[in-house]
């Protein structure tokens, strides 16, 4: 064999082996960079506000854990978190919730916020909202009036909430003046604009809504519009898969002095869209 062929077979034979320990190698860092991340199932009103594009890149520098955020209805996160395909849900319907952690699908409920519900309509106000001494008063006078109301229709926080208000008003909303959406808050807001009808919201979507066209708060201020948020951990030992290290690193600092003026401090046009409620 020739000097130079010698010398290219033991390159080949070098670069080969480098290579097989470079693919060794590789699969020994995945796992840790696969931690590096969480799953979180939220509300499209948490994700539609803007507040998780506020408070996730604090959580990450501090801590170095990515967060993925799954927005949907409450309903629909809870569900996520049943099937394990969540680390933490982040949701606003304090029954569904204590029933999610009671049926040990979630290891502990804490409150994290809250803002509040109004009624939107048309500036009009057809149905007369505005004279309404509260809230099942103004869903009522809305039901009377058969005015056009855009429900979310989707199992979320704001769905039950909406549910809860016909009942105490003694109506099983249905008709032609009943759109249900099935869809997130984002998007029932247009579909109201766009009719124009009525709808119930919460204040953070609200506010940070720009198509509202004839659309104004036309019902507010009843305490049974208040509208707490939620904090839960999957239970690990119904999902084994679940990051419990790092989901809990997230719960703990939302509930944190950091997470908590971190949620108090995300404002638009000066005015605050969550409020603390973390003991």
């Amino acid at each position: 064999m020739t000097t130079n062929r010698r010398t290219l077979l033991l390159g080949s034979v070098t670069g080969l082996a480098s290579g097989i320990a470079m693919l060794v190698a590789l699969p020994l860092a995945t796992p840790a960079q696969a931690q590096d991340f969480i799953t979180v199932a939220s509300t499209t009103s948490t994700e539609n506000s803007g507040l998780f594009d506020h408070i996730l890149p604090l959580f990450q520098e501090e801590t170095g854990i990515e967060v993925r955020v799954v927005a949907q209805g409450t309903g629909q996160a809870l569900e996520t978190g049943r099937r394990g395909d969540a680390d933490v849900v982040f949701v606003h319907a304090r029954e569904l919730e204590e029933a999610f952690v009671a049926d040990g699908f979630g290891v502990e409920r804490l409150d994290v916020m809250y803002n509040d519900f109004v009624i939107v309509g048309p500036g009009a106000d057809p149905a007369g909202l505005e004279g309404a001494d509260d809230a099942a008063s103004a869903m009522a006078a809305i039901a009377e009036a058969e005015a056009p109301f855009a429900s979310r229709g989707d199992d979320s926080g704001t769905h039950v909430a909406e549910m809860n208000l016909w009942k105490a008003a003694g109506v099983a909303p249905e008709g032609q003046w009943y759109l249900s959406t099935g869809s997130g808050m984002g998007a029932t807001l247009n579909t109201a604009a766009q009719v124009p009808a009525y709808a119930l919201t919460d204040r953070a979507t609200w506010l940070s809504f720009a198509n509202r066209g004839s659309l104004e708060i036309v019902f507010e201020g009843d305490p049974v519009l208040f509208n707490p948020y939620g904090i839960i951990l999957v239970d690990p030992e119904r999902h084994p898969h679940v990051k419990a290290q790092q989901g809990q690193a997230f719960i703990d600092w939302v509930v944190s002095q950091a997470g908590q003026e971190a949620i108090a401090g995300y404002t638009i046009d000066g005015e605050q869209l969550f409020f603390p409620l973390a003991d």
